[in-house]
């Protein structure tokens, strides 16, 4: 990867509706050569793909909560129920299985405390495996835009 590549994913990054046309200006090569580099970064998988970025608190969610969740037991057919099931969640944006006293992290949302409360007790603590939740709220986010550094 070169440092126009480099370029293209951060433009990218910033606005993933950039015209190939307007990219190409941005990069200082013709069109079809900055399509044809899209092209490429899309076919490595380096480009995983493309989304609209939504404004949470616009579509109702106000509560936003990390929870950690722990096992009992580190069986791996527990773990892998847990994740086929986890992933079926909507109100969990991202889910990661994480070192140290905890087993998962989990980033989920809400439209409010109360439903919040009610999705940990019918979902939460029915996944597979979970013996305890603990959950710590966002009361501000300083930076939520998840873009890489491209070096």
């Amino acid at each position: 990867m070169d440092k126009r590549d480099q370029e293209i994913l951060r433009v990218l990054q910033d606005d993933g509706r950039t015209s190939n046309a307007a990219l190409a200006k941005r990069i200082h090569v013709a069109e079809a050569p900055a399509w044809r580099r899209v092209r490429a970064l899309e076919e490595q998988g380096v480009i995983a793909g493309y989304r609209a970025v939504l404004d949470q608190r616009k579509l109702g969610y106000e509560v936003t909560a990390f929870v950690q969740v722990r096992f009992s037991s580190h069986d791996p057919k527990l773990q892998a129920a847990f994740e086929r099931q986890v992933v079926l969640v909507p109100q969990v944006l991202w889910c990661h299985n994480v070192s140290g006293s905890v087993d998962y992290l989990l980033c989920v949302v809400a439209r409010s405390l109360g439903e919040y409360g009610e999705f940990v007790s019918a979902k939460l603590r029915s996944l597979p495996g979970v013996t305890s939740i603990e959950s710590s709220f966002s009361l501000k986010a300083i930076k939520a835009d998840g873009k890489l550094p491209i070096d």
